[in-house]
């Protein structure tokens, strides 16, 4: 009997899908028809790349409908938030608008008979490892600019999310791409590692854990495969003293709270000048108060299942330690009764009384949990918010920019904003710092991170 993998659902444990995965002449013949593909892909004109994206991506926005209830199913967001149809256009129409300039060859033209440029060319075959949480945005980032840029590409999503990957190859296929040059394949841990290590794969692109990027990397080793790891994150908010603390409050609590906190970029902690601190931590408390957890089915439910419930367990033993350790809970857990130990139903939580010697304000939490700290100073914010072994966004709250773009000077991590949070903009790069990974997604330097650099040094005789 063939491996299987199994799609177990939050929302009441069933097996939403199961999939074989696949097998060795397979994933042979995956990579096979890749690499054969890829030379004619990227000899096609740059307009009918842009073209056959766009017309995948409306062919996705045409199976909405299917895919929002699809979601919720496999990873729990509740249906009333519509999927992620927004961000997946968007950002493909920013990197279909960009391409043209972003990979034109650069002239050179101050040395009198030599033609001399260089030209960005694809990498080849670009494997995406995706994750469940944005599981179409997230593999988006990268599928869309990879296969404009002229690679090939190799998807294998996330386990919670198998429906998404064939969703995609459904959208791709409805677009009219040559066979190989977009494939969507389910593989198990030893798998993928092999396909990493085989040299046959030239980027990858991985969104996960810390723990999973090291494996990546291992798995790559030697290959000289280039990388892209999107990797934890534990990102925080300052709250200055000139700040608009209802705007901050109300958007604190979204980026804190929406996904059931299961987001790369959500808000993790938040550090706030004395003079707003009770303000900011009732405001906070009201708001985690108000949501509605539930079926994602529902519409009423503002708040659903985490993707798993040994991800709620990880939230709930980390609420629990920095409550043994003298922090103190805001939230009335009798306001969610449907919060039951063991599984993924996890109420939102506001903690203060916090500290640094604490998970909660420490290690990645991934769920719906805020911690709240004090301070009385820039520089102790500062201080606070560099703490972190992680470094992808981080938010300042304040009236004045030239603040925001000063302490953002000495923050320590991929994204600075100021008075948002919790948002990928595509004309902006998607990086991180320290164990957050490397590489870079959207922009143009996402198309650099897609391509290689080929110089021509062209001389006359005469």
């Amino acid at each position: 009997m063939s491996e299987t993998v199994k799609l177990i659902s939050p929302v009441d444990g069933s097996v939403y899908a199961e999939r074989p995965v696949a097998s060795a002449a397979e994933i042979d013949q995956a990579v096979a028809e890749a690499r054969a593909a890829q030379a004619a892909w990227a000899a096609t004109p740059l307009s009918e790349r842009c073209s056959a994206v766009l017309a995948a991506v409306a062919a996705l926005e045409a199976m909405n409908d299917e895919i929002v209830p699809e979601l919720a199913w496999q990873m729990g967001r509740p249906v009333r938030y519509g999927g992620e149809k927004g961000g997946t256009r968007e950002r493909t129409d920013y990197m279909v608008k960009i391409a043209e300039e972003s990979l034109r060859a650069r002239h050179h033209t101050d040395r009198p008979g030599f033609t001399r440029y260089v030209r960005p060319e694809p990498l080849g075959i670009v494997m995406v490892i995706a994750p469940w949480n944005y599981p179409f945005m997230t593999a988006i980032n990268t599928i869309v600019p990879a296969l404009i840029a002229g690679n090939v590409v190799i998807l294998k999503h996330a386990a919670q999310t198998l429906l998404v990957g064939e969703r995609l190859d459904k959208a791709f296929k409805a677009a009219g791409l040559p066979k190989g040059v977009f494939r969507n394949i389910v593989l198990n841990h030893g798998q993928t590692e092999a396909l990493l290590g085989s040299g046959h794969i030239d980027h990858i692109n991985f969104t996960g854990s810390v723990a999973g990027g090291r494996a990546i990397e291992k798995a790559a080793a030697g290959t000289f495969a280039t990388l892209g790891l999107e990797l934890g994150g534990k990102d925080p908010a300052y709250v200055r003293e000139d700040a608009d603390v209802a705007f901050a409050v109300e958007n604190l609590a979204d980026g804190a709270f929406y996904n059931s906190g299961q987001c790369c970029c959500g808000i993790e902690r938040v550090y706030v000048h004395e003079k707003h601190y009770d303000a900011v931590v009732e405001g906070l408390a009201a708001a985690a108060s108000a949501y509605t957890l539930g079926n994602p089915l529902d519409e009423a439910t503002t708040l659903g299942p985490m993707a798993q419930a040994r991800f709620a367990a990880h939230v709930r033993e980390q609420t629990a330690e920095a409550l043994r350790k003298g922090a103190k809970a805001l939230v009335d857990r009798a306001r969610f009764p449907q919060d039951k130990d063991g599984t993924p139903y996890l109420m939102p939580q506001v903690l203060v009384d916090v500290d640094h010697q604490m998970s909660v304000m420490r290690e990645e939490s991934f769920g719906p949990v805020v911690g709240v700290m004090k301070v009385r100073s820039d520089e102790e914010a500062i201080a606070l918010m560099n703490d972190s072994p992680y470094g992808l966004t981080a938010s300042i709250w304040t009236a004045d920019e030239e603040a925001a773009i000063a302490i953002g000077d000495r923050v320590e991590t991929g994204t600075i904003f100021m008075n948002r949070c919790d948002y990928l903009d595509p004309a902006l790069v998607w990086t991180g710092v320290k164990d957050t990974g490397k590489g870079a997604a959207l922009s143009e330097i996402g198309y650099l991170s897609l391509t290689r650099p080929k110089s021509f040094h062209l001389r006359a005789r005469s």
